[in-house]
């Protein structure tokens, strides 16, 4: 079981250092686990989203038939019984995204139940509108019209930004990108980002504190900086080993 608190206390990194961190557990390859750049956050704020994923599809070309003008009452139900914090993660399955099912009453409903943020392989708009109430958009682009948007499945895997997204997995997103979070490593994940932060000390305060007492060196100057940044850096490679023997032990 995921706590709201466990989920919460992962607001306080930003997705590099949640990135940084879940290495440590060995549990996946380095390239995977996150989305590509082609979806990106929209409104410029600082928010930071985690919560459990509600999925779905679309399609805007055609009209719909009437089994899928059904299937918005079952996608509103999936949204309200999806664990809270809830974010919905929708599969825009056109060859490129022409109708956008988001705008000002999609937000404000979903809002209404429960749910924090958007993450779209589509579009989205009324940006003027959606902006003040603090809904999140992660999307593809933004669009224009809604042309003939429909839901095409609900609560099935998604493919979005180059990963597949199953119902109930937990998402993390911010202005970097997103990024799905096993469930075992959730407990763990503050810790593990904390010693993410702390194996980049070395470089980073040594570094810092030449800089403010002497400045930036010029091009030429001695090696003995070139010695001691290669030190600092070998003992950021030495906590970073650390951290990854004492996580990964605490999924055995």
């Amino acid at each position: 079981m995921v706590s709201i608190h466990q989920l919460e206390a992962l607001k306080q990194f930003d997705g590099p250092t949640i990135c940084n961190a879940l290495e440590f557990f060995s549990i996946r390859p380095k390239t995977t686990g996150f989305m590509k750049p082609e979806i990106r956050k929209i409104f410029p704020t600082e928010t930071r989203v985690v919560g459990f994923a509600c999925t779905a599809k679309i399609s805007a070309l055609h009209p719909p038939t009437e089994d899928q003008k059904r299937l918005q009452e079952a996608y509103y139900k999936a949204v309200w019984e999806t664990p809270k914090p809830t974010i919905t993660v929708i599969q825009d399955i056109d060859p490129e995204p022409i109708g956008s099912f988001w705008g000002e009453v999609q937000a404000t409903i979903h809002r209404y139940l429960g749910c924090t943020a958007v993450i779209t392989s589509g579009g989205v708009r009324d940006l003027d509108e959606v902006f003040p109430m603090g809904f999140e958009y992660f999307a593809r682009c933004v669009l224009v019209s809604h042309a003939y948007v429909h839901l095409e499945a609900v609560q099935c895997p998604v493919h979005v930004g180059g990963i597949t997204v199953e119902p109930g997995t937990i998402v993390f997103a911010d202005k970097h990108g997103v990024i799905q979070i096993p469930f075992q490593v959730v407990p763990y994940l503050p810790d593990a980002c904390r010693a993410a932060q702390e194996a980049e000390y070395p470089v980073l305060q040594n570094c810092r504190k030449v800089i403010e007492s002497s400045g930036i060196p010029m091009q030429g100057s001695g090696t003995e900086r070139l010695d001691s940044l290669m030190a600092w850096r070998r003992e950021m490679v030495k906590l970073r080993e650390e951290a990854t023997k004492k996580f990964t032990s605490l999924l055995r």
